[in-house]
């Protein structure tokens, strides 16, 4: 065989062992190394001197000095923080006050609270898990059409996966080499439009048929101004601060996200302790799911990188690079393609294996066909919202099931989920005729006049 076979037989290894249920980051360090054994290998060198062995360590020396990775942990402790600082029920209770007069008022209470609440954690399973437990009953209880009410929750629980501080922006930063200030600034205006579309999806439905989102009881909309305005002062005001001051100082150049998640994870601890929450049990826990989820994503990224750079020196990527180049396509055509192979990525995949082991393929065919890296990623942090909504995987649905009355069937929960994924479809759509949703603002913000 020769090198790029070789290279494409690695390819074609790890997918299939990884469909068998093996840990992916692990896997991806044993094929990274015993490939780049053969890759490396020189006639009567000793078996130690190889020099895979040089390039796992400098992999993970890499990953470990990044700047840009610091604030993965940092940002994961803010959002562990505030997730269990007793907000979110305060949150959804103001919330829902101030959106009494508007039809479909608790449908758009939860899209706003797990917009606000995505945005501050940045943990799928956390905020479709809670809302689950808070939002769902209560619409069900209002008389909402379950199909809609599951829809609700788990489409919104997605939306911190793209809007700023997302994790998987930082992530797909580190692995693209491009600025993860510049990708926050581009994912606000797609990030807050797809929000839109989905709370105009809920108006307009429940306009046109009441009966899937009728009005609240007068007990529940008869609330005097002042409690309204006391409820949304002591609930949704401090949590948009922090969001705010965090975000702020990223985007205008005050902090760098790793400074800024510091200053962000400090405040949550603040807040906390403000609603009461902040004891030793809360922090424990907080810093042990941080330390757990950083470690794999560490491992990942050793393990990514490791096995990337033995396929490169294999020749797999030309291997690839030559397929694409050799169907002729067009931008759009490459975009479609690579954004349909995303999609189908995402039923067996999280997003940060798609992030991490497959998008760096695409990465260098990108300005082969004249595509700005910055808009790509915003692209796949779209696209990767419709792998928890979609069947048969749909890991949001799973979890919202998890919490949700028995009676309530998991085929009710995807068929609810399903317009909303159309909703992404849409939103990419607007975002590639429309360039200037996403690379709008990062042009404004940083380019120099």
């Amino acid at each position: 065989m020769t090198d790029p076979q070789v290279g494409m037989l690695m390819l074609g290894l790890f997918i299939f062992i990884i469909m068998l249920g093996f840990p992916i980051a692990f896997t991806l360090i044993a094929m990274g190394v015993g490939f780049g054994y053969y890759a490396y290998f020189t006639p009567g060198q000793d078996i130690v001197q190889n020099r895979v062995f040089t390039l796992l360590v400098q992999k993970a020396f890499e990953v470990m000095s990044s700047d840009v990775l610091t604030a993965v942990p940092l940002f994961l402790f803010m959002g562990y923080v505030v997730e269990r600082a007793n907000i979110l029920d305060r949150l959804f209770h103001s919330l829902q006050l101030s959106m009494k007069n508007i039809p479909g008022a608790l449908a758009v209470a939860t899209l706003l609270t797990c917009a606000m609440f995505a945005t501050a954690t940045g943990i799928v399973g956390a905020v479709v898990t809670l809302m689950g437990l808070l939002a769902f009953p209560a619409m069900l209880k209002a008389g909402y059409d379950v199909k809609l009410s599951a829809g609700v929750v788990c489409a919104g629980g997605c939306l911190g996966i793209l809007i700023p501080p997302s994790i998987l922006l930082i992530v797909y930063a580190a692995t693209a080499g491009v600025s993860a200030v510049k990708l926050y600034a581009a994912a606000f205006i797609p990030g807050f439009l797809l929000a839109g579309l989905y709370i105009v999806y809920v108006v307009v439905r429940a306009m046109i048929n009441p009966a899937l989102a009728p009005k609240l009881p007068p007990e529940q909309t008869n609330i005097p101004t002042r409690e309204v305005m006391r409820a949304l002062a002591t609930s949704f005001l401090p949590l948009a601060l922090l969001i705010i001051s965090v975000l702020g100082a990223i985007l205008f150049g005050l902090a760098t996200p790793s400074e800024a998640a510091g200053a962000g994870a400090l405040a949550s601890m603040v807040l906390a302790a403000a609603y009461g929450a902040l004891n030793f049990t809360m922090l424990r826990d907080s810093v042990y799911l941080t330390a757990r989820a950083t470690a794999m994503v560490c491992y990942l990224f050793i393990g990514s990188w490791t096995f990337s750079a033995v396929f490169a020196v294999l020749g797999g990527q030309s291997v690839v690079e030559q397929f694409f180049l050799s169907l002729n396509l067009s931008q759009t055509g490459f975009l479609i393609l690579t954004q349909f192979i995303i999609f189908l990525l995402g039923w067996p995949l999280e997003w940060t294996e798609i992030i991490i082991i497959f998008v760096p393929i695409f990465l260098p065919l990108l300005p082969k066909f004249g595509v700005d890296p910055i808009f790509f990623g915003i692209l796949v942090a779209l696209n990767t919202q419709t792998a928890f909504n979609t069947p048969p995987v749909a890991m949001a649905a799973f979890y919202l099931k998890g919490v949700a009355p028995a009676w309530v069937k998991l085929t009710d929960i995807f068929s609810g989920a399903l317009p909303f994924v159309f909703m992404v479809f849409l939103t990419m759509i607007l975002v590639y005729i429309f360039p200037g949703l996403a690379l709008w603002l990062p042009d404004y913000l940083y380019t120099p006049r």
